[in-house]
């Protein structure tokens, strides 16, 4: 008889067999670029809403700063899941479209 562990590790492997693909350099190379490229993006928006956080909150405008940090959370959200569709892309051997 098989252990609830065995049982569910046959029910993973059967939704996504191709966990056990491995990658090549070219691929690991890419997803480190992505990751890179990805890093940097996100960076850039945090910059970018750091000042309008900063004045919002000099004025006592806290709603605004609410609604920045919102934005901000959203938007790296976004990145993030961009980043991952773009990764699951070169692991299945699609081209990289980021």
């Amino acid at each position: 008889m098989k252990s609830a562990y065995e049982l569910a590790m046959e029910r993973l492997n059967a939704e996504s067999p191709n966990q056990d693909t491995k990658l090549t350099d070219a691929q690991k190379e890419e997803l480190a670029d992505l990751d890179n490229k990805y890093k940097a993006r996100i960076v850039e928006r945090k910059i970018s809403f750091e000042k309008r956080i900063s004045d919002a909150s000099a004025k006592g405008d806290f709603q605004d700063v609410a609604s920045a940090q919102e934005e901000l959370k959203i938007d790296i959200e976004r990145i993030e899941s961009n980043r991952e569709a773009a990764k699951e892309n070169v692991r299945q051997g699609k081209q990289r479209g980021a």
